[in-house]
């Protein structure tokens, strides 16, 4: 579609969205909290349709894991957000004077990736909705039909539930033009950019506030004093769910060479193919567009015997992963990229320090910021390792889509949206959710500093004085 035929829809959408934010700000808290409650249950129950929808229209990844991300985008979202205070005071400290009032920030606009279409459209939906402001959805190209009838089937029950008309719009067309009309619109309060890195740089250079997530490549590494086949067990629990469509999913495991034998031994015991020089040159070349840069989207979210098939590689249908040895990281070798499916690089490292150089590669290689992980039994060297590593989310002895992600296997909050910090170009490292949706606002009441009131100030003029001896004046005059 051209930019005239968009704008009036551009137009009219943001209308309404203005009038819903004016009406959404006087609602009280008791009835936000109750639009979000209906919300969560309709998303919740429409969980298993939602989620078939989104793989019969995408062909990404298992129907059944869409089904768990159903659930943790709203019962775990739901469970984390419901107590957190999004209406009118929510701090009143007496000792410091300040006072903190929460009010929302204004129509969001949220980009949906094909990746996880329904489980961020409720999510999304659902954290705007806690802080009280309308959201528009914008879906990808290969998933609107699923995002829109998601979108619709939360609308209905939050009206239902006397939430405010047009609280939630979507897009029935989708196109760059529009894409980039909405970024750029003078009532859109926040963009949340879920998606290539492409889009969320235009989200960045729109003008609007956004909160954009960059990529993964999340680098596993397997120390010598890990539980080597529980280590396995939960990256294959990890990198197979939803055949590794989440951005946090591990993209190379990175061992000592004193276990880097029981680790390949491990992996094919549990399904894994471990392939030789020239089945890794096929899988290279069917996985990564080498004129793009990027990973072929042909085989994002494809089962491991699916892609094999594609290279020419023989492999049963079983086959839980793909790993490829390699020893190099760059754009001379892709497999050291992020790729969203059951592919893994594997790299042998001569030391602990060899290894956790490699980490950092990979880690600065696409994926700054994000996520990283370690499997190891000593606590000196999982501190030591995380304190080097530049990641919002290290993750220990954990899966990393699920343990990034959030709420499963620790406290983070549940999220869809997770923080790159400026290590990645985002403005934070947080998994992302309510209460970076809300304004704040602060009432500063006045304290009077006693010392400084009672020092005599024409001593500052004196330029002999030294901030020492200010000091001690200072503190003997309190």
């Amino acid at each position: 579609m051209s930019d005239l035929p968009q704008q009036p829809f551009v137009e009219q959408t943001m209308e309404k969205a203005r009038h819903a934010a004016a009406v959404f700000n006087q609602y009280s808290q008791e009835q936000v909290d109750r639009i979000v409650r209906a919300v969560y249950e309709a998303g919740f129950n429409n969980r298993i349709k939602l989620a078939k929808l989104a793989y019969e229209e995408t062909g990404i990844g298992r129907w059944q894991d869409k089904v768990l991300k159903n659930v943790v985008a709203t019962q775990l979202v739901y469970n984390d957000i419901k107590d957190c205070k999004t209406v009118g005071i929510i701090s009143d400290d007496p000792i410091t004077g300040i006072v903190e009032i929460a009010q929302p920030m204004g129509p969001i606009l949220a980009i949906i990736p094909v990746t996880n279409p329904t489980s961020t459209v409720m999510f999304k939906i659902l954290i705007s909705l806690k802080a009280r402001n309308p959201i528009i959805i914008s879906p990808a190209g290969k998933a609107k039909g699923c995002c829109i009838e998601t979108a619709r089937i939360l609308y209905e029950a939050a009206l239902a539930a006397d939430a405010p008309e047009d609280c939630i719009q979507w897009c029935d067309s989708v196109s760059r033009d529009q894409t980039q009309a909405f970024m750029s619109h003078r009532d859109v309060a926040l963009i949340l950019a879920t998606g290539g890195s492409g889009l969320v740089k235009t989200a960045y250079s729109s003008g609007t506030p956004t909160i954009g997530v960059g990529a993964g490549n999340v680098p596993i590494f397997i120390h010598t004093s890990a539980d080597i086949p529980f280590a396995v067990e939960q990256i294959l629990i990890s990198k197979t769910f939803d055949n590794g469509t989440i951005c946090a999913s591990e993209q190379a495991v990175v061992v000592e060479k004193s276990v880097s034998d029981a680790v390949l031994l491990e992996f094919q015991k549990q399904k894994g193919r471990v392939l030789d020089t020239a089945e890794r040159a096929r899988l290279t070349a069917i996985a990564w567009d080498t004129k793009r840069g990027l990973m072929n989207p042909d085989v994002v979210g494809q089962c491991a015997s699916k892609i094999a098939a594609k290279a020419g590689i023989a492999t049963p249908e079983d086959t839980s992963v793909l790993i490829a040895p390699i020893t190099q990281v760059g754009d001379h070798e892709p497999l050291s990229s992020e790729i969203l499916a059951p592919i893994l690089a594997f790299f042998v490292a001569d030391s602990f320090d060899d290894a956790v150089k490699t980490c950092i590669a990979l880690n600065y290689h696409g994926g700054i910021g994000h996520t990283a992980g370690i499997y190891a039994n000593d606590e000196k060297v999982i501190k030591e390792f995380a304190l080097l590593m530049n990641a919002g989310r290290v993750v220990v002895n954990t899966p990393s889509s699920q343990g990034a992600v959030g709420g499963i296997f620790n406290m983070l909050s549940p999220s869809f949206t997770l923080g790159c910090g400026t290590g990645g170009k985002n403005i934070t490292s947080d998994n992302v959710t309510a209460r970076h949706l809300l304004n704040i606002q602060r009432i500063a009441r006045r304290r009077e500093n006693q010392k400084f009131q009672r020092f005599d100030k024409s001593k500052y003029m004196d330029e002999s004085l030294r901030a020492s001896q200010i000091e001690t004046l200072f503190n003997r005059n309190s």
